[in-house]
This record gives structure tokens, C-alpha cells and sequence, in this order.
């Protein structure tokens, strides 16, 4: 079985395969642990699963946080034997990279990409919405292309709550109305219409500059909700990154000598 683990600033995504099928995922907080804490963290997720560390027999890891990456990689060694391939600018993805600095496109970013590319074709759109709202855009001849970064909606609830004193930290449900009749039903409609809005129109003027009307995937915690009001999402893969890590994975296994 494969372990596959994206390590983002707000949250971990943990995820297992047997094969092709994802059979079990965990979106976690990031907090910063010590091997054997993470160690003991995933055994105990493996466990509700009945998966013992024996048949975990390889992993692979993307990560935005640099302070997660070794404790990440030595809990994997120390606990199911195996070595953690990490995502980087050195692995190859199959994808051309056309970015002007290659180095400096987050891993998860190209695992989404390359995910997308996968399940929906080229040319395709990934907007991801987590600690921030990234669009990723895929050419019609298969290349990552670069796309837009945002702040995402945690973000901004936390920097509106931080710096207006009246306004309370709110949950982030759909109000009834688009007019808030409270305070709480008013930001929830900034902060969700809003941002609905702000994916619409970047992808509008990213497919203008395509040329072409490219497939909109969402992926991310916030995933769904942004769908239901978003004109032009199509599709909601919430564990994409996942698919994308098990994707470069056997792409990199099979390059193995036996």
C-alpha cells in the first residue's frame, strides 16, 4: 500500500492506496511535531483502518512547509521502513514546467496540476482552496503554464477579524441571502460570495488568454461550498492532490531498477 501525504501550512492531507484506490484520508491541522510524535500520529490513523505498518511498503510526500519535511520523511523510515520520495523541482512529473522560476511553484501546485492533467484532460484549470486560493492552469498541449495565487478564505476571515474589532470570527456556511441581515450572514456572504466571484473572474481572463474554454476542477477543504456558487467550477475533486501524488509516484517507482 501506498502512503501519500501533502503537508500544507494550514493543514496535513494524509491519504492511503491499495493499487489505484484511495481507501481511506484524513485532513489533519499542520503543527509542528518530532518524528516519533508524527510517527505514533500515523500509526494511530492506519489503525482505525486495520492497515498495520507492514503493508505500507512505500510513501510519498508534497509539502509547502520546509520544518515538516524531515520529521515527515525520518517517521516514515523509522516506523514502516520505507523511504518517503518528496515531490521537488528534482522529481520528474511528466509535465513540462513553463514557469519562469520552476523552482519556486509549490509542490502541491504541480501535483494538482498533473492530477488535473490525469482525470479531466487538457486544457484544464485547478482552483485549489486552502490557506490560499491558487488557480493552476494546464496548456492544451499538457504543460503547467503557472496560474494565481489569493488569500484563501480562513485567511480572510482571520485578517478581517484581526484588524475590525467588532466583527466576530464566523463560520463559513452560506447565508441565506446575498444581503446579510446580521453581521455574522454579512461576512459569510463577503467572504464565500465574494470569493465565488473572484474565481469566476479569473478564470473568465485566464480562459480569454487560453484562447479556450478550459475544465475547471475545485480541489481543497472548501471545495464543495465554493462549487454551489461558482458559475463556472464543473467538476469537485476534494482529494485531487492525492490522486496527483500516486500519480508521480509510479511514474518515479517504475524507473526503479528491479
Amino acid at each position: 500500500m501506498l502512503l501519500v501525504m501533502d503537508a500544507g501550512n494550514t493543514t496535513t492531507v494524509v491519504g492511503v492506496f491499495d493499487g489505484e484506490k484511495l481507501i481511506s484520508h484524513w485532513r489533519l491541522s499542520s503543527i509542528l511535531h518530532t518524528s516519533d510524535e508524527l510517527g505514533i500520529y500515523l500509526l494511530t490513523l492506519l489503525s482505525t483502518i486495520s492497515v498495520t505498518p507492514g503493508e505500507i511498503d512505500s510513501a510519498v510526500l508534497s509539502s509547502v512547509v520546509p520544518p515538516l519535511d524531515t520529521p515527515i520523511r525520518d517517521a516514515v523510515r523509522a516506523y514502516f521502513g520505507v523511504d518517503c520520495l518528496k515531490v521537488d523541482a528534482f522529481v520528474d512529473t511528466g509535465m513540462e514546467i513553463r514557469y519562469g522560476a520552476p523552482r519556486e511553484v509549490g509542490a502541491d501546485r504541480i501535483v494538482n496540476a498533473v492530477a488535473g492533467r490525469h482525470k479531466y484532460g487538457a486544457p484544464v484549470i485547478v482552483a485549489d482552496y486552502g490557506t490560499a486560493i491558487t488557480l493552476d492552469v494546464v496548456s492544451p498541449d499538457g504543460a503547467y503554464l503557472g496560474g494565481v495565487i489569493a488569500p484563501g478564505l480562513i485567511t480572510g476571515v482571520q485578517a478581517l477579524f484581526s484588524r475590525a474589532a467588532k466583527l466576530p470570527q464566523v463560520n463559513l456556511e452560506v447565508p441565506p441571502s446575498v444581503i446579510g441581515r446580521n453581521t455574522n450572514e454579512s461576512t459569510q456572504s463577503g467572504i464565500l460570495h465574494g470569493n465565488a466571484g473572484l474565481t469566476d473572474r479569473l478564470v473568465e481572463k485566464i480562459r480569454e488568454e487560453l484562447g479556450i474554454e478550459a475544465t475547471v476542477v475545485a480541489t481543497g477543504g472548501h471545495a464543495e461550498v465554493m462549487a454551489s456558487l461558482s458559475k463556472t467550477i464543473e467538476h469537485v475533486d476534494p482529494w485531487l492532490t492525492l490522486d496527483g501524488l500516486r500519480i508521480i509516484y509510479e511514474r518515479n517507482r517504475k524507473k526503479k531498477p528491479e
